[in-house]
């Protein structure tokens, strides 16, 4: 049998419906309501204290995000613990629950690839992650302006939409995780479990581990001093592995006009610059460029293999 059309064919269709689903569904509103709540305590937090010590600093807008005031974290610390857990909150049971629910066989009935299936689950969760993102941001926005009594600024607004793009590949990859395991685990409890598992020992335990694995690789030797800088960048790139080091790297970058590296820092590379002299944008972009690759490569794979996975299991009424 040969195919027609677009093999995409139906896609938004399902991505429109899947949307409409989560977020009609009592699951997304009591997720981002509790999102709500935290961004709210967060960024009220962070007007206080940028009211106290930093009302001179010329990238407020940035500073609502990143300064926190016990005992509340900052508003991206509360973005990478509670992002992964609503991503994975809408893709655990994407294709296991359609089993579960004995509807998948009447779905791919209707004229839609299975492309199309996997494709607009994909795509509806990422748009529901992208409105939800989008809000906050506003509220963020218009919170800052009401209290601060300032509009952002040219850079302000360049830089924050960075990290909104970068916030939601953070998201999407932990959804595309979510997804694969929804594609290889029958059952939405332990496909839930398990992807809950991957994200708690990259989020908790990653930054113990990659320690011992780097001194397991690249062991100090006392005659050389190198071989401590060799150790640590071997430390950074196994940490990497875990997505939340790479959205914390470009947080840190994007969100911090005077951050310069998310490495070592050596001499030469600050040699006769200003200190405190915030970075050009455009510079700051090219640094975390590799870790934002690296999140979208992370969202690919994982996707490319819950669509391998879908589209070799065998449908039954």
């Amino acid at each position: 049998m040969t195919r027609e059309g677009s093999p995409f064919k139906g896609t938004m269709t399902v991505a429109l419906k899947e949307a409409a689903d989560h977020m009609t569904g009592a699951r997304m509103h009591l997720i981002m309501l509790l999102v709500m709540l935290t961004a709210i305590g967060a960024v009220y937090g962070a007007i206080g204290r940028i009211a106290e010590t930093t009302a001179e600093d010329p990238f407020l807008f940035l500073k609502l995000l990143t300064v926190s005031r016990e005992p509340l974290p900052s508003f991206v610390a509360f973005l990478g613990f509670l992002l992964p857990l609503v991503a994975i909150a809408l893709g655990f049971d994407a294709v296991n629950g359609e089993y579960a629910r004995r509807t998948m066989s009447r779905l791919l009935a209707q004229p839609i690839y299975r492309d199309a299936v996997l494709s607009g689950k994909f795509l509806g969760a990422l748009i529901v992650l992208a409105i939800a993102l989008l809000t906050l941001w506003l509220m963020m926005t218009g919170l800052g302006i009401l209290f601060l009594g300032l509009p952002p600024s040219a850079a302000d607004v360049v830089r924050g939409t960075a990290y909104l793009a970068a916030t939601l590949a953070y998201a999407g990859v932990w959804l595309a995780l979510a997804l694969a395991f929804s594609t290889l685990i029958r059952s939405p409890a332990t496909s839930a479990l398990a992807a809950l598992s991957v994200w708690l020992v990259l989020t908790m335990f990653w930054g113990m581990v990659a320690p011992l694995i780097a001194g397991a690789l690249a062991p100090i030797d006392p005659l050389n001093p190198m071989t401590v800088v060799t150790q640590f960048e071997t430390q950074q790139a196994i940490a990497r592995l875990s997505p939340e080091k790479l959205y914390g790297e470009v947080a840190a970058i994007l969100l911090n006009p005077a951050a310069r590296s998310v490495g070592p820092l050596f001499f030469d590379q600050v040699e006769g610059a200003i200190a405190g002299a915030p970075l050009p944008t455009m510079q700051s972009l090219i640094i975390v460029w590799p870790q934002f690759s690296g999140m979208i490569a992370a969202m690919i794979l994982l996707f490319t293999l819950a669509y391998v996975v879908f589209q070799r299991q065998e449908i039954r009424a």
